[in-house]
C-alpha cells in the first residue's frame, strides 16, 4: 500500500470514527435529557395528583401558584396549605406512581411547624417495580423550606439509576461503538507496523537485487570466455559445465530483472516507451526459442496467426518480456510433454493473442488471484516448478500500463489459456520504388 493511500485511509477512518462518536455522544446526551425531563414531569404530575386528593379530603383549596417546588434533581416540595396525614400521603403517592408507570422507590417527610423541622416519614419501595434493587435503601435528610407552612417533601433516591436503566439499549450500542473504536485504533497500529516492516523488507530485496547485478555480469563474462575457448569447446565435460553456468546465469539474471522491474513499477518510476511494433517481426524469435524448449521435452508448439502485418503501439522490451513470461509459464506448467498453442485472432481493429497449454489446469478459486504479487497456487509440499510468483504480476502491470485487457480461462485436467487483447494500428501503405 502506497504511503499516500495509507495516509488517506487512516485520515478518512479517523474522520468517520469521530463523526460516529460525535453522533453517539449527542444521542446519549439527548436520550438522557429526554428521560430526565420525562421523570421530572411524571414526578410532578404524581405530586400534583396527591396534593389535589389531600386538599379535597380536607375540603381545602390548593395555592394558586407554586404548588411544586423542585429543590434538586430528585427532591420536590409540595405546598398544600392544609394538614397532612402520613399514611394517606404514602398510599396516595403509591397510587399516583402506579398510575403514571413510574416504578421507583421514594422517601417522604412532612414539615412539623412546632419543631420547625421536617418530620421524616419512611422509605417506600417501588410500587409494582423491581424491589430487589431497593432493599438496602436508608433514609436521608430532607431539608425544609423556610417560606412555607403546610407542605411535605418527596425524594426519589434512585432517579439516576432509573434513567440509566431506561437507557440500556443506548449504553449497549455505546459499548459496541467503544469496542469498534478500540479495534480501529489497534488495526491502525498493526497496519502502520506492518507497513514499516514491509518497507524494510522491500528495501532489503531491492538492495540485494542491485548488489547481484555486478557478480552476475562477471559470471556472464566468465561463462562467455569459457564457451568461446577452443580447449573448453573440444572437451565435452568442460563445455557442458560452461553451458550450465551460462544457463543458470540466464535464469538468475531473469529473476533479478523481474524483481527490479516490479520494484520500478511499485515506485512509479518505470517508463513505458511506446512505439510502433509489428508482432509479425517480434514473435518469430520468441516462438522459435519456445519451440526449441518444447522439442527438447518431446512436446510440440502450434501457431496460428494471420499472414497480414499486426502493428501495435507498445514498448518493445516490455511486450517481449510479457510474451516470454506467458510462453515460459506454459512450458513449465504443461507437464513432462508440453503441448502449446499460440494463436492470434483478429477482429475488426483488435488482435487477441492467446497462449494455451494442455497442463493440469487451474482451479476456479485460484484464478482470481493469479495476477497478485508473490501468489503461487498451493501445491502442498511438492514444488516441481520453481519461481517467486512475480511473472504474472509483472504481465498484469505491463498490460495495465498499456491499457490491454488480459484474461485467463482454465479447466482442471484440460489446460489453461491466457489472452491479451491488443488494439491494432492502421497498416502503413508502402510506396513502390
Amino acid at each position: 500500500m502506497q504511503e499516500n493511500v495509507l495516509r488517506r485511509v487512516i485520515t478518512l477512518g479517523v474522520i468517520a470514527i469521530l463523526g460516529i462518536v460525535g453522533m453517539q455522544s449527542y444521542w446519549v446526551i439527548t436520550t438522557w435529557d429526554l428521560n430526565d425531563t420525562e421523570f421530572s414531569q411524571k414526578a410532578k404530575l404524581a405530586l400534583i395528583g396527591v396534593a389535589r386528593q389531600i386538599a379535597a379530603a380536607n375540603n381545602a383549596d390548593l395555592p394558586t401558584a407554586g404548588i411544586i417546588r423542585q429543590q434538586s434533581s430528585n427532591y420536590f416540595i409540595v405546598n398544600i396549605e392544609s394538614e397532612i396525614d402520613a399514611f394517606q400521603l404514602e398510599d396516595l403517592m403509591e397510587q399516583e406512581l402506579i398510575r403514571l408507570g413510574l416504578d421507583v422507590p421514594f422517601e417522604y417527610a412532612i414539615f412539623d411547624c412546632t419543631s420547625d423541622q421536617m418530620a421524616y416519614g419512611a422509605v417506600c419501595q417501588a410500587p409494582g417495580g423491581d424491589k430487589k434493587m431497593d432493599l438496602d435503601l436508608t433514609g436521608s435528610y430532607l431539608p425544609p423550606d423556610k417560606e412555607l407552612l403546610y407542605y411535605f417533601g418527596v425524594k426519589f433516591p434512585t432517579r439516576t439509576g432509573y434513567i440509566w436503566k431506561k437507557m440500556q439499549l443506548v449504553l449497549f450500542l455505546s459499548l459496541i461503538l467503544a469496542l469498534t473504536v478500540a479495534f480501529f485504533i489497534y488495526s491502525v497500529i498493526v497496519i502502520i507496523r506492518q507497513r514499516r516492516l514491509a518497507t524494510m523488507q522491500k528495501d532489503f530485496i531491492d538492495n540485494m537485487t542491485h548488489e547481484f547485478k555486478t557478480p552476475l555480469s562477471t559470471i556472464r563474462i566468465a561463462a562467455g570466455v569459457f564457451l568461446r575457448d577452443d580447449y573448453v569447446s573440444h572437451d565435452k565435460r568442460l563445455s557442458r559445465y560452461a553451458q550450465l553456468i551460462h544457463q543458470q546465469y540466464e535464469r538468475l539474471n531473469g529473476q533479478v530483472e523481474k524483481v527490479l522491474n516490479i520494484s520500478r513499477i511499485e515506485k512509479g518510476n518505470f517508463e513505458i516507451k511506446q512505439e510502433r511494433v509489428d508482432l509479425q517481426d517480434l514473435l518469430p524469435d520468441l516462438l522459435n526459442s519456445t519451440r526449441a524448449r518444447t522439442e527438447e521435452l518431446n512436446g510440440s508448439l502450434r501457431t496460428d496467426f494471420p499472414d497480414t502485418p499486426l502493428p501495435v503501439m507498445a514498448d518493445p522490451l516490455h511486450l517481449s518480456n510479457i510474451l516470454h513470461n506467458l510462453l515460459d509459464n506454459a512450458v513449465k506448467y504443461s507437464g513432462n510433454t508440453p503441448e502449446l498453442t499460440v494463436a492470434g485472432h483478429r477482429e475488426s481493429n483488435h488482435l487477441t493473442v492467446s497462449v494455451t497449454d494442455r497442463g493440469p489446469g487451474i482451479a476456479p478459486e485460484h484464478q482470481a488471484n493469479l495476477f497478485e504479487k508473490f501468489y503461487r497456487i498451493p501445491t502442498g509440499d511438492v514444488h516441481d516448478v520453481k519461481g517467486f510468483g512475480l511473472g504474472l504480476f509483472y504481465v498484469a502491470q505491463i498490460c495495465k500500463a498499456h491499457g490491454w485487457p488480459i484474461d485467463v480461462k482454465s479447466t482442471l485436467g484440460k489446460g489453461t489459456t491466457f489472452s491479451i487483447q491488443f488494439p491494432l494500428l492502421p497498416v502503413l501503405e508502402t510506396i513502390p520504388a
